[in-house]
């Protein structure tokens, strides 16, 4: 399976691992998935420690070097098709990254990892919800 993990799970798993479900930690740590991280993820943690929602132990580059040597995780590039998906679909919300995420879940063939409720339900798109 091709695991698109939002940018909570993929945050959740390096400084909350208990926020998790077993369900979830199973699939991330099984070495047949393939496990996909979108850069928007980067810039939005990088956002979320720059307004204090997010503390890190470290700087927010060396954090990510740090993680990503951890899990090898694969490049979901951003895309002129998933720029124009972002206007295909419907969302229940008008969070930019949320709609980046679902665009690429879509045109990569990807299931989002996610605990977003608003997004667990949306047309189209393979969820793995961590509930």
């Amino acid at each position: 399976m091709k695991l698109l993990l939002d940018t909570h799970i993929w945050v959740w798993g390096r400084l909350e691992p208990h926020r998790v479900t077993a369900s979830v930690a199973k699939a991330i740590e099984d070495p047949e998935n393939e496990l996909w991280l979108s850069p928007l993820s980067i810039w939005e943690l990088s956002n979320l420690v720059a307004r204090g929602r997010v503390a890190l132990d470290r700087g927010v580059e060396d954090w990510v070097a740090t993680a990503m040597s951890k899990v090898p995780l694969r490049e979901a590039p951003v895309t002129y098709e998933v720029a124009l998906e972002t206007h295909r679909m419907q969302l229940p919300h008008r969070d930019p990254v949320d709609r980046f995420l679902v665009a690429t879940a879509r045109v990569f063939d990807l299931t989002l990892v996610t605990a977003d409720a608003r997004l667990l339900g949306v047309k189209g798109l393979r969820v793995l919800p961590n509930r």
